[in-house]
C-alpha cells in the first residue's frame, strides 16, 4: 500500500500557492485493509475515505469506463493492480494529473510541471471528451489562473463536446455549482470568455450571450457592447471583492438589452422589466439558491431607479425602499448597491468616477429608519390610515434628509 498526494495540492505547490486541501490516492489496497487501518468510508460510487486523525480524503487508485451520455454516465473500477499512472490518466487535465509521494518525489507522467512553467492548459487524453463538467471545469480555472491560456487542441475537443450535445446532459445544480466557484474566482470574466469561445455559453446561458454584439447607449461608449460592459461589471464585483450574491446580480442585471430589436440600438427602452422576467427564468432553470435569485431580480428590476438616485423625489426613493424591502433587509439593500456601483463603473474610463447614488440613498435610508413607525402607529385612531401617516412621515424625513445634504 502508497499513497501519494495528487491534483490540486500538487498543482497549487508548484504554482507557490497556498494549498488549501490535500486529496491522497492509495495504490496496492483494498476496501477492507483500508477499514482494518481506521479510515471511515464517504464514497457511495467509489471508495473514498477519511483518515481516522487527519480528516483528508483518501480515494482507492481506480479507472473509469464511459458508459453513457452526460458527467454521471461512467462505470469504476478499484482495484490493487491499478497503478498510479492509471488513476492519473482519468483526470481532465495535465496540471491536475501530477502526484506526490511519501518519499516527496513528483511523480508526472502527462507533463503538467511542462504545462505550468508554460502556462498552459492541456487535456490528458482523449477521455477528456466523456464528462462535460470539463468544459466548466476548465473555464473556471482560466478565471482563476489568469495567465494561463488554453491548448488549441484542447479548445478543439471542447467545442467538439458542445457540438455533440454533451453540454446538453449536465443537470441544473451541476452547472449552478461550477458557475458560482467561477463567479469567486479572481477574473470572472475569463470563464465566460472560454464558454462562449467553445459556443457553451449559447447553451448554458444563452441570454448572456445575446448580448455580446448589442450595443451600448452613446455616452456609454459604444465601442464596447453589452456583453462586454457586463464582463467588466462582474470583474469589478470581483476585484472589490464583494460576494457571490453581488457578482451573480452583475451578471444578470443587463439581459433584458439582449432583446432590445437592433432597429431600436442604441437605445435600450424598458429594458429592466426584460431582464427581470430573463433573470426570473435563468434562475428557476438553474436552481439558484434564494439570496442570489432575490438580489439578481433586485438589480435587474432597480438597477436603473438607483443610478438616478440624485434626480428621485423623496416620495419615489421612500417606495424604493418599501418595494425593494430594504428596511427589514438593510444589508441585502447594501448588496444591491455594491452591484450598481460595480455595473456604474464596469465601463471604459469609468472605473474610478465617483458614484453618488449609494451616498445618497444610504443617508435617505438612515432617515427613514429613525422614523419612530411604531409612536405613528399607536397614536393613530384609525388603523386604516397607519400605513398612509407612516409612508408620509418616512416621505418628510428623506425629504430633510435630502435637502441638507445639499
Amino acid at each position: 500500500m502508497k499513497t501519494y498526494v495528487v491534483g490540486g495540492a500538487v498543482r497549487d505547490e508548484l504554482l507557490n500557492l497556498p494549498v488549501q486541501d490535500r486529496d491522497h490516492v492509495v495504490v496496492g489496497s483494498t476496501p477492507e485493509e483500508m477499514l482494518a487501518r481506521g479510515f471511515r468510508p464517504v464514497g457511495k460510487d467509489f471508495p473514498v475515505f477519511l483518515h481516522p486523525k487527519s480528516n483528508e480524503e483518501y480515494a482507492l487508485a481506480r479507472t473509469e469506463r464511459k458508459t453513457a451520455p452526460g458527467y454521471t454516465g461512467f462505470a469504476f473500477h478499484a482495484a490493487p493492480e491499478v497503478t498510479l499512472e492509471d488513476d492519473l490518466a482519468r483526470r481532465d487535465l495535465t496540471i491536475n494529473a501530477m502526484a506526490r509521494g511519501e518519499d516527496g518525489i513528483l511523480v508526472d507522467p502527462y507533463g503538467g510541471q511542462r504545462d505550468i512553467d508554460a502556462r498552459l492548459f492541456r487535456h490528458v487524453g482523449p477521455a477528456f471528451v466523456e464528462d462535460p463538467v470539463r468544459i466548466l471545469r476548465v473555464a473556471r480555472f482560466a478565471a482563476r489562473f489568469v495567465d494561463f491560456s488554453i491548448a488549441p487542441e484542447t479548445m478543439a475537443l471542447m467545442r467538439e463536446m458542445v457540438a455533440n450535445g454533451e453540454v446538453d446532459a449536465l443537470v441544473p445544480e451541476r452547472v449552478w455549482q461550477e458557475l458560482a466557484k467561477g463567479l469567486m474566482e479572481v477574473r470572472p470574466s475569463r470563464m465566460f470568455e472560454v464558454l462562449r469561445d467553445c459556443g457553451a455559453l449559447k447553451r448554458l446561458l444563452p441570454e448572456l450571450d445575446r448580448l455580446f454584439g448589442v450595443p451600448q447607449r452613446a455616452e456609454y461608449h459604444p465601442e464596447i457592447d453589452t456583453g462586454v460592459h457586463v464582463m467588466m461589471v462582474v470583474d469589478t464585483a470581483a476585484c472589490r471583492g464583494h460576494a457571490l450574491p453581488v457578482r451573480f446580480a452583475a451578471l444578470l442585471h443587463d439581459l433584458g438589452k439582449g432583446t432590445t430589436p437592433p432597429a431600436e440600438w442604441p437605445r435600450h427602452i424598458a429594458h429592466e422589466v426584460r431582464s427581470v422576467k430573463l433573470t426570473e427564468a435563468v434562475c428557476a432553470r438553474l436552481k439558484v439558491p434564494a439570496e442570489c435569485r432575490d438580489l439578481a431580480i433586485l438589480a435587474a428590476r432597480y438597477h436603473g431607479d438607483i443610478h438616478r438616485a440624485g434626480e428621485l423625489r423623496a416620495d419615489t426613493i421612500v417606495r424604493l425602499f418599501e418595494k425593494s424591502d430594504a428596511l427589514r433587509r438593510p444589508q441585502r439593500f447594501e448588496q444591491l448597491l455594491e452591484a450598481c456601483a460595480a455595473d456604474f463603473n464596469g465601463r471604459l474610463g469609468w472605473e474610478e468616477k465617483p458614484y453618488a447614488s449609494p451616498v445618497r440613498l444610504k443617508l435617505a435610508l438612515a432617515a427613514v429608519q429613525a422614523v419612530p413607525a411604531g409612536e405613528i402607529a399607536q397614536a393613530c385612531t384609525d388603523p386604516a390610515q397607519i400605513p398612509e401617516r407612516i409612508h408620509a412621515a418616512r416621505v418628510a424625513a428623506v425629504a430633510a434628509a435630502i435637502r441638507s445634504d445639499g
